[in-house]
């Protein structure tokens, strides 16, 4: 991690050691993984020494705990809702430091792929605050009603982490050679037309698609044994 990293405004030489070290354990653990990434190595790029990085965490599972939940106050304080004014301040806050960003979803996103303790703590806590921003927009008339909230909540999370860390060979087709301010303005205006204004030009599709539900849910089972 470069000496003139920006953390919360500080430049990373008037960090404190302990912030340093995890610091260093974050972008570790969100490039190599966490049974990969080592104390050595940590400390190493922190410029201390393996038993300073013990002296202050007590273990590397202490400390992933510690980056855990640094990572989690940052990406929650920095969800908006979708009033203009939050999208405006969140996208202002992406553009001031990409870099910081995209290394902070990239955690969690490692966190969620290899099932660590904190995944559970990560999607929970997105999934939950995106609903409860989705029924205050309801109850306020800025957003219209939902069949399943909480189905649309797990899909925005999802739409928000595809569109924050699209793989190269998806940026490129826009070309970006890589995720970033410029990728995500380029899909910005598209995904809030989608949520605004809709894609299909009428209701057929969907209402094909819930005659189908719902007549899979009235269907008896099959008999046990029958598709064996």
């Amino acid at each position: 991690m470069s000496s003139t990293r920006r953390e919360g405004g500080a430049a990373s030489a008037d960090l404190t050691a302990q912030a340093k070290i995890r610091n260093a354990a974050i972008a570790h653990f969100a490039r190599d993984g966490f049974q990969k990434t080592n104390v050595r190595t940590i400390a190493a790029t922190a410029g201390v020494s393996p038993g300073l990085v013990i002296h202050h965490f007590g273990s590397k599972e202490n400390l992933r705990a510690v980056c855990d939940d640094h990572v989690l106050r940052i990406l929650t304080e920095r969800a908006h809702g979708t009033s203009p004014a939050g999208m405006q301040a969140l996208f202002g806050q992406y553009q001031s430091d990409p870099e910081e960003y995209h290394l902070y979803v990239r955690y969690m996103m490692r966190a969620i792929e290899e099932d660590t303790p904190a995944a559970t703590t990560f999607v929970n806590t997105l999934v939950d605050g995106s609903e409860q921003i989705l029924r205050d927009g309801i109850a306020e008339g800025s957003l219209r009603p939902s069949s399943d909230v909480r189905a649309l909540a797990v899909l925005s999370v999802l739409i928000s982490l595809a569109t924050l860390t699209a793989p190269p060979p998806l940026a490129r087709t826009l070309g970006f050679e890589q995720a970033g301010p410029g990728l995500l303005q380029r899909l910005g205006l598209p995904v809030l037309e989608i949520f605004t204004h809709g894609m299909y030009a009428d209701d057929s599709i969907l209402k094909a698609a819930q005659a189908v539900w719902h007549g899979a849910q009235e269907s008896p089972q099959s008999p046990k044994g029958m598709n064996d």
